[in-house]
């Protein structure tokens, strides 16, 4: 056995060096390009995934949400659930939010949009829509009559938004009229203005807490309390801990609060890269066949000779595959160049989605699926031709 593998080995790198460089090359670079194909949409996919992700946990949802219990509009008594909250270790920030859909107007223009009433100190120490002002400043606790808004609601002079709520040009330093659900009519200042890539959050405004609870009559009530945790991935364990210490609202991991949304986008891309896939191994099949194909066919004389002085079929056959194994892995290796470079260059600038900045997430699961479904297609591409021609008579074969 170890023989014929040697003699296979010898004549596939005979065959190698004898043959077109040029063949050699153009078949190698596409399975390299096929290979990145394989890799670039699920890390595009893994990417648009981990942004969206952060992008929930950083200025919409935090870690895990806590929403009022069954029946009731609004949480109540918390300053004490916080308290009971912050003590679990782990647990770095708490953010009571009071959500309200109000109308803005502003020189003649209004737009529906939603209201936060925030703590600004809680907000600044669970999420980062403070460190994206780019305009102005951040709220203070005791802001009364001051309102920030995002760059989406405040929009730029003449520009529309693309279907969301926009007041068409709002600047730091102008004043914003506010309606409430009950009526009231409120005017602001705007201290600032930011820019999250959150295209929910960056479509609403913020006032302080103690503001909207003056204005809608509630007291230390909250609509949602947002919880941050020291580092991401053990929301469930975190959860559990809550439902322990016998709090009775409802408690989302972001994961949950946020699923379906990420599950349909994430399942009209799986379709997309299912299909890719799939074009991307018929590509891969076409081109090592014709490549084997006619590489048999030209050496067909040649296959009848080895068969005349006693080369066994089986070793014939064993030399094609070992030059498409070597094609393969020659083109994987540049597959992987090629892939690395082009997620160190998208690394370095992010695709712009409407969600925020995405860049390839390269996981070692889809590597090693797609090297192996690579292979898998190339051998059995290459198989098919080299055994129709090995297998031919010497007669035939010798006469070509």
């Amino acid at each position: 056995m170890l023989t014929g593998l040697r003699a296979s080995a010898f004549l596939a790198w005979r065959s190698i060096r004898r043959g077109s460089k040029g063949t050699f090359a153009l078949t190698t670079m596409i399975i390299a390009l096929v290979f990145v194909n394989l890799i670039f949409l699920p890390s595009i996919l893994s990417g648009v995934v981990e942004t969206f992700d952060a992008q929930s946990i950083d200025f919409d949802i935090g870690n895990l949400i806590i929403e009022p219990r069954e029946g009731s509009q609004y949480i109540d008594d918390v300053t004490g659930l916080q308290r009971k909250i912050e003590q679990i270790p782990g647990i770095v920030g708490t953010s009571p939010r009071i959500t309200v859909g109000v109308t803005y107007f502003y020189r003649g223009r209004n737009a529906a949009s939603t209201l936060y009433g925030i703590t600004p100190e809680d907000e600044r120490a669970t999420t980062k829509i403070a460190d994206n002002m780019i305009e102005g400043d951040f709220l203070s606790n005791g802001d009364t009559s001051a309102i920030i808004m995002g760059a989406t609601l405040a929009g730029q002079e003449g520009e529309g938004a693309d279907g969301l709520p926009s007041l068409q040009g709002v600047f730091v330093g102008d004043s914003v009229e506010v309606v409430y659900p009950n009526g009231e009519v409120r005017t602001y200042r705007v201290k600032g203005i930011y820019k999250t890539q959150s295209f929910t959050i960056d479509a609403a405004a913020f006032v302080t807490r103690r503001e909207m609870s003056g204005v809608i009559g509630l007291h230390d009530q909250a609509s949602v309390i947002l919880v941050k945790t020291t580092a991401g991935g053990g929301e469930e364990d975190y959860k559990r801990e809550l439902l322990s210490y016998g709090i009775q609202e409802k408690i989302q991991t972001f994961q949950e609060k946020a699923g379906g949304f990420i599950d349909q986008a994430v399942q009209s891309f799986n379709i997309i890269n299912t299909i890719s896939t799939f074009v991307s191994l018929v590509i891969a099949i076409v081109v090592i066949f014709i490549v084997i194909f006619i590489n048999t066919v030209n050496r067909r004389r040649q296959i009848g000779i080895l068969k005349a002085i006693g080369i066994n079929q089986q070793i014939i056959i064993n030399s094609y595959l070992l030059q498409v194994l070597f094609i393969t892995a020659v083109g994987a290796l540049a597959g992987i160049a090629l892939t690395a470079g082009v997620t160190i260059y998208l690394t370095a600038h992010p695709l712009a989605f409407p969600g925020g900045p995405v860049f390839p997430v390269v996981e070692t699961p889809t590597v090693l699926r797609s090297i192996a479904s690579l292979f898998a297609v190339s051998v059995v591409a290459g198989y098919i031709p080299a055994w129709q021609i090995a297998r031919e008579d010497i007669l035939s074969a010798i006469r070509g």
